[in-house]
């Protein structure tokens, strides 16, 4: 397996709009789309292009949301998670779990509505990663 495109950086925020105001102020950056819900995962998403990947601000849904944690430790938000493709999800899973990389949850499907999974922060140098299947590869 060998390290695939980097998709985007998410970002937790308490308030996709305060973030979008400091990426419109700063950056001149437009959100690609607006704002949505992914209730399976407990939170709002919007993205953000760049030229070469994106950001994804996530907020969380409610106070089961998995983020609420993160931004109990870290109230002004922040960088919570990498994303890179696979071209095979399956088959990345199989390669990282015979590495011995502790999988978090089942395989699903993620904002880019293809299949995703994440790898635990300990496995990775402290970062949480989420590996995608690649929307160009995905049906």
């Amino acid at each position: 397996m060998k390290l695939g495109r980097l998709n985007h950086v998410g970002v937790a925020t308490r308030s996709i709009e305060q973030s979008l105001a400091t990426y419109r102020e700063l950056f001149g950056a437009e959100p690609s789309a607006a704002s949505f819900d992914l209730p399976a995962q407990g939170v709002r998403v919007c993205f953000v292009d760049a030229p070469n990947a994106q950001i994804e601000l996530i907020e969380p849904l409610g106070a089961d949301s998995p983020i609420v944690k993160f931004l109990d430790k870290y109230p002004a938000g922040g960088q919570h998670h990498l994303c890179f493709e696979v071209p095979d999800i399956t088959a990345a899973r199989a390669h990282f779990e015979g590495k011995g990389a502790r999988v978090l949850g089942p395989t699903r499907i993620g904002a880019h509505g293809t299949p995703i999974f994440f790898l635990h922060p300990k496995d990775m140098g402290g970062v949480l990663t989420e590996i995608m299947e690649s929307p160009k590869q995905a049906h």
